[in-house]
C-alpha cells in the first residue's frame, strides 16, 4: 500500500506546461545568460507595481495590529470597501458580507467550486482556458466538461456548450480577458450564455451558476469598463485577483464576490465559508487585506502592455504568423506553423524563445505567448520568430 495518495504524487512530481517551461528558462539563464532567454512562458507582470500600493504597504507595515487574525471570511471594514468600489464601477447591490477575501484567484476558484459540487457534479468549461481549471473541478469532487471555441474569434461555440449541459452541470467557468488568448467576451456573448443557463435551470430544476474568472478585468484596450457579469445572470460567483492588475502575483490576494441576487444566496455564501474552512483558506494576508482596500481604484499601466501587444501582433502577423488580436489581458495565442505546437515549443526553446503550447488550455494546434516582459525582450526575440517561420 502506497504511503501517500498517487493523485496527488501525480499532481506533484509533474509541473504544468507553463511552469515547466518557466524553470527550464531559469536554468537556461544561468547557463547561457539571461539575455539568451526570451521567456513568454509565464504571466508574471512587468508593469512596476503602482507607487499607492508602495506606500500603503510602508504605512501599514509597521503597525503591530494589523498581522493578527482577521475574521474567517475577511476583516468586514476591507469587504466593505472593496464592496463600495465595486457598487460605485458596476452598481451591482454588493454589502460586506457578499464578498470573500482569498489567497488569490486560485483560491477562489477552488472555494467556488467545493461550495458548489457535489461528487459527480459537473463543471463546463469552454476552451481556451487556464489548465489548472481541470485540477480545481476535480479536486473538489466534480467532473471537469470542456468544449469548444469558435476559431473565427474565440468566443464560444453555444450550440456545443448548451449540448455540453446536463442535469448534473452545477457551473459555467469563463474567464474574460481570456487566458491565454487574450480575447474579451462581447456583450452578447453574455446575454446568450445567460439565456442559455436560465433555459437549462428551468429545464432541470435547479440553478446553474456562472464563475466568472476575472484576474485580467483591468486590463483591457478598449478604455472601456467591461460588463459585470452578475448584472446579467443572478446566479453569478465572480473570482477575482490583484495580482495582475497591481503587479502583486506573489501576495496573493483576491475575494469571491456572491451575487446578492442568487438563488439562496445566504446558503451559497455559508457554503462559500464552509469550504473556505474546509479547504484551510481562512484569513487571507491580513496585511494585503488592508493595502487592497485602499487600492481598490488602483488601475494598471495599460499602455506598456498595448505597447508590446502592438509591436509583437504585427510583427509576427507580417512574419506570416496567424493570431487573433487580444483585446484584453497580455497574451497572444499564435497558431502553430507546424500541426504539432509541442514540436514547435521544443524547436522554439532551441532558439531560446519559450512559448506554451496550446494543448492543456485545450487548444491544441496553437501556442500561448505571454507579453507581460520587456519591450526591449520583445524587440531582441524577433529574429528568433522569424527563423523559426521559415522551418
Amino acid at each position: 500500500m502506497q504511503n501517500y495518495n498517487e493523485e496527488m504524487y501525480g499532481l506533484g512530481s509533474r509541473r504544468s506546461e507553463i511552469r515547466e517551461l518557466f524553470e527550464y528558462g531559469r536554468q537556461l539563464a544561468a547557463e547561457k545568460g539571461a539575455d539568451a532567454v526570451f521567456d513568454f512562458s509565464l504571466g508574471n507582470p512587468s508593469v512596476p507595481v503602482p507607487d499607492a500600493v508602495i506606500a500603503s504597504l510602508k504605512a501599514h507595515h509597521d503597525n503591530p495590529g494589523i498581522h493578527a487574525y482577521t475574521s474567517a471570511q475577511g476583516d468586514f471594514e476591507v469587504r466593505k470597501k472593496i464592496a463600495a468600489s465595486l457598487n460605485s464601477r458596476f452598481g451591482a447591490g454588493l454589502g460586506a458580507d457578499s464578498l470573500y477575501m482569498t489567497c488569490g484567484a486560485a483560491a477562489s476558484l477552488c472555494i467556488s467550486f467545493k461550495a458548489l459540487c457535489n461528487p459527480g457534479d459537473e463543471i463546463v468549461v469552454p476552451a481556451p482556458f487556464f489548465p489548472e481549471y481541470k485540477v480545481f473541478a476535480e479536486a473538489a469532487g466534480a467532473r471537469f466538461v470542456s468544449v469548444p471555441f469558435n476559431p473565427a474569434d474565440f468566443q464560444p461555440d453555444f450550440t456545443a456548450l448548451a449540448s455540453a449541459i446536463t442535469p448534473a452541470t452545477k457551473a459555467v467557468v469563463i474567464n474574460s480577458p481570456n487566458n491565454p488568448s487574450g480575447v474579451v467576451y462581447t456583450l452578447e456573448t453574455l446575454r446568450t450564455l445567460a439565456s442559455i443557463l436560465e433555459e437549462k435551470s428551468e429545464l432541470y430544476g435547479h440553478p446553474i451558476f456562472i464563475v466568472s474568472d476575472e484576474p485580467y478585468r483591468e486590463i483591457v484596450y478598449s478604455g472601456e469598463e467591461l460588463p459585470f457579469v452578475m448584472n446579467y445572470y443572478r446566479n453569478t460567483l465572480v473570482c477575482y485577483s490583484w495580482s495582475k492588475c497591481l503587479s502583486i502575483p506573489g501576495e496573493r490576494i483576491g475575494y469571491i464576490a456572491v451575487s446578492p441576487r442568487a438563488e439562496d444566496e445566504r446558503a451559497v455564501y455559508a457554503a462559500i465559508c464552509g469550504a473556505g474552512r474546509a479547504l484551510g483558506y481562512v484569513c487571507a494576508p491580513s496585511l494585503l487585506q488592508r493595502v487592497v482596500a485602499e487600492c481598490a481604484d488602483v488601475r494598471p499601466d495599460v499602455d506598456a502592455y498595448r505597447r508590446n501587444r502592438d509591436l509583437l501582433y504585427s510583427e509576427l502577423c507580417a512574419m506570416g504568423y496567424e493570431c487573433i488580436p487580444p483585446d484584453g489581458a497580455f497574451y497572444l495565442f499564435v497558431k502553430s506553423p507546424i500541426a504539432d505546437a509541442h514540436e514547435f515549443s521544443e524547436l522554439a526553446k532551441k532558439e531560446g524563445l519559450l512559448l506554451v503550447p496550446g494543448d492543456s488550455f485545450g487548444a491544441p494546434g496553437y501556442l500561448r505567448i505571454a507579453y507581460c516582459v520587456s519591450y526591449d525582450t520583445i524587440v531582441r526575440s524577433l529574429p528568433a520568430f522569424k527563423k523559426l517561420k521559415s522551418f
